[in-house]
């Protein structure tokens, strides 16, 4: 059985970025939407990106971003994937892919079995899918707000890429989320912080423990 992979998203801080690494984390989300509380902009993501290990992927999260956006981030040379979260087809997130060189994940909003079998239509289209909670009509955000979905919609569901779980993952759930849905990645951001955009450093160590154990 593979490696489990967790992904620690929307860290803006060195020092959370240097708990991470430490804690095991296999790869690092940087937000670069300015309507999030854990936006960084594109320098700021050089510098935070800039003292990780080869070995650990630096993903862009982005919403709906313009190719003017998104040439801005690939200029940084920081990143190893593009993380798109917002309304892309699969014909934007291929065309993304093939123009700026880097895989591309889909984050897939998921309330019913409906969503997850729609998500078939990235097939080819993009490189890893996240399966993410639905956030109610009107939010502000796309993701991020700590809401599940019923994660037993994914029981004996073949997907047809590499994939994650993502959405209201923390300390205390996400050893029972890998094993209802057995997922190869994880993926936390409101989870491990004190408060709405600050990432603790001490709920990073514990959530890597927890996912590992």
């Amino acid at each position: 059985m593979s490696r489990l992979a967790i992904k620690i998203c929307g860290l803006s801080t060195p020092d959370t970025v240097g708990a991470a690494i430490k804690a095991g984390a296999t790869h690092l989300g940087f937000v670069h939407f300015p309507k999030s509380q854990r936006h960084v902009e594109a320098e700021q993501l050089r510098a935070l990106a800039a003292p990780v290990p080869s070995h650990i992927a630096r993903i862009a999260v982005l919403v709906d971003p313009t190719d003017e956006i998104l040439s801005e981030l690939v200029a940084t040379d920081a990143l190893t994937a593009l993380q798109l979260h917002g309304q892309e087809s699969p014909e934007r997130s291929a065309a993304i892919r093939a123009r700026f060189g880097l895989p591309v994940w889909k984050a897939i909003s998921v309330k019913t079995r409906a969503d997850i079998d729609a998500a078939r239509t990235y097939t080819g289209a993009a490189d890893r899918l996240l399966f993410d909670a639905k956030t109610p009509e009107g939010a502000a955000l796309p993701g991020g707000m700590g809401l599940r979905f019923d994660w037993t919609l994914l029981r004996g569901v073949p997907i047809s890429a590499p994939w994650g779980l993502s959405g209201g993952l923390g300390i205390d759930n996400v050893a029972q989320a890998i094993r209802i849905t057995g997922a190869p990645l994880v993926d936390v951001s409101s989870g491990v912080e004190s408060a709405p955009g600050i990432k603790s450093v001490d709920k990073i160590m514990a959530f890597c423990n927890a996912a590992s154990s």
